[in-house]
């Protein structure tokens, strides 16, 4: 009988979703009906592997698909409200190891529901991690392996430049917040990604906008975030900023602008935006 049960056990573990997250945490959950999402990729992922309606809760960085907005929110996944998000009675909250602050995932924990905390490695082998981790703990491991292996074949579909042009993101938000990204970035990820070289290769991170540094630089193109471009005006207010106006990429009009989250969401749509940041980069 003790035999018995322990098979029984276990073929109902073997069912139910079960990862080891990037703490080192074993979740297991059998198809949750309540989920909680806590990052954009991930609720892109959870969207695409078609249980978008199980979805009760987003954090404020979710922004696709339209159905996502919909959806209540948590606040923003670095600053989540443990009283809110529990107050939604959910059974599975997917985040990333951006989510916090960390007493507050403390608290989820203690709380008894599951919770799995990913990587939030910005990285063409992070996207597909993520994916294939919530397929896995979701029970939808097939739809899990189709979104990666359609991504890879996407991917190699991409032409790329002949000769590789230097890219300089700027993160943006209005005139007071300009920072250029170095190494080790998303943005460097994907300008790789797309066949350029980031213009700085100097530092790690971001740093703030430098009029001298950007023109020492001479970028061939200047890329933004699509938000980011229109809150300082746009592609024009670009040419003639202080430092950039003098580039090679202000003198040719290369300003490019990208939706945030293909550029910098590293989520199921990862291809699509390498694919049309290539595109803007042999212009």
């Amino acid at each position: 009988m003790t035999t018995l049960l322990f098979l029984m056990n276990g073929l109902m573990n073997a069912l139910a979703g079960t990862i080891t997250d990037s703490t080192d945490t074993v979740v297991t959950i059998d198809s949750p009906k309540r989920i909680i999402t806590l990052s954009a990729n991930v609720t892109e992922t959870v969207f695409a592997l078609g249980l978008g309606d199980n979805v009760i809760g987003v954090d404020s960085s979710s922004l696709y698909p339209t159905e996502a907005t919909e959806k209540s929110q948590v606040g923003y996944h670095r600053r989540i409200n443990v009283e809110g998000l529990l107050s939604l009675a959910p059974d599975l909250i997917i985040g990333t190891d951006a989510a916090g602050p960390p007493e507050v995932i403390d608290q989820i924990r203690q709380s008894g529901i599951p919770i799995a905390i990913l990587s939030s490695e910005a990285s063409l082998t992070g996207a597909q991690n993520r994916i294939t981790q919530i397929s896995t703990l979701l029970d939808k491991t097939k739809e899990g392996h189709v979104l990666v292996w359609d991504m890879q074949d996407q991917l190699k579909m991409i032409t790329k430049p002949q000769k590789a042009p230097t890219v300089l993101f700027i993160y943006a938000r209005g005139g007071g917040t300009q920072n250029v990204a170095g190494l080790e970035t998303s943005a460097n990820a994907m300008i790789e990604l797309a066949g350029g070289i980031n213009a700085v290769q100097d530092y790690t991170g971001y740093k703030p906008m430098n009029s001298e540094a950007i023109l020492a630089a001479n970028p061939d193109y200047i890329l933004f975030t699509s938000r980011g471009l229109d809150s300082v005006g746009g592609s024009e207010a670009v040419k003639i900023m202080p430092g950039i106006s003098e580039t090679s990429a202000a003198k040719q009009n290369h300003i490019i602008g990208i939706d945030d989250l293909l550029l910098l969401g590293f989520g199921p749509r990862t291809s699509e935006g390498v694919k049309l940041l290539s595109e803007a980069l042999q212009q």
